[in-house]
């Protein structure tokens, strides 16, 4: 399919692993001139390196941490006139115990996963307005919509991006600028493999995989039957991404194999 995104401009903020990467990849497939940005500076330069070989496209690492006010600085001077907007952030750590929650932990949730990307929007819509098109893709967690207790860290404030995302983006469609979520359940990841040995501490189990992954899936039943991988994402966000996309405004797309067991 052709996503009539060519030559377009596209900045993927979180784009050296995991989902971000994916859909870093099929922009990058489609013929965009990418900015993908991370904090860890290695595996950025890698991820660059390779997503420019394979798809011979311009991709440029951009080292910084989003939920920072100098990390988004840092973003806003590489690349300030984007089309084509995707975030995603690393995962918080498990909660356990919520009765152990502190007001700092509470703090610094906010500031990475609901007021770093709601600021990295608010730099960026207007460029979009002024070009009279553009597209917004968050990546964040069906937890904002299916409440988790060990996802406490992860899935409130992504909850309340999302009902800030349903507010603007019905403000500025009409501009020809889009926002859309992504809503992702248990994906194999770098990320979800990092966090695996604090979800067993959590739990008070062994940090091996033979402990860990049966209770996993035990609590956390997939329809499908499987954790998905990043490229089962990448397609939904980079047809999202495109001007195919121009009447899906503000929507929550959950894709979890089946595990969010609502209608809507």
């Amino acid at each position: 399919m052709d996503l009539q995104i060519h030559g377009k401009k596209a900045l993927m903020a979180g784009g050296s692993a995991g989902m971000g990467r994916a859909t870093a990849e099929r922009l990058a497939e489609a013929g965009v001139e990418l900015y993908i940005s991370a904090r860890r500076e290695e595996r950025l330069v890698n991820a660059a390196k390779d997503i420019s070989e394979k798809y011979g496209v311009s991709v440029t690492p951009v080292v910084a941490d989003s939920s920072k006010e100098e990390g988004r600085q840092t973003l806003f001077d590489a690349c300030p006139d984007p089309d084509i907007l995707c975030i995603t952030i690393t995962p918080p750590a498990p909660n356990g115990d919520y009765l152990n929650i502190t007001p700092d932990m509470w703090r610094e949730s906010i500031e990475t996963a609901l007021i770093g990307p709601i600021e990295i929007m608010r730099n960026f819509i207007p460029v979009m307005k002024n070009k009279g098109w553009g597209r917004i893709v968050n990546i964040a967690t069906f937890s904002a919509k299916n409440p988790m207790i060990w996802r406490l860290m992860s899935g409130p404030a992504r909850s309340a991006l999302i009902n800030y995302t349903a507010s603007v983006s019905r403000d500025i469609a009409a501009s020809g600028v889009n926002i859309n979520n992504l809503l992702p359940g248990m994906f194999a990841t770098e990320g979800a493999a990092e966090i695996m040995p604090i979800y067993a501490e959590a739990f008070g189990l062994e940090p091996t995989a033979e402990s860990v992954l049966p209770h996993f899936l035990e609590n956390n039943k997939i329809p499908a039957g499987f954790m998905a991988e990043p490229d089962d994402l990448a397609p939904m966000a980079a047809l999202l991404c495109s001007p195919l996309s121009r009447f899906i405004v503000g929507q929550n797309i959950v894709i979890d194999g089946g595990q969010h067991a609502s209608l809507f």
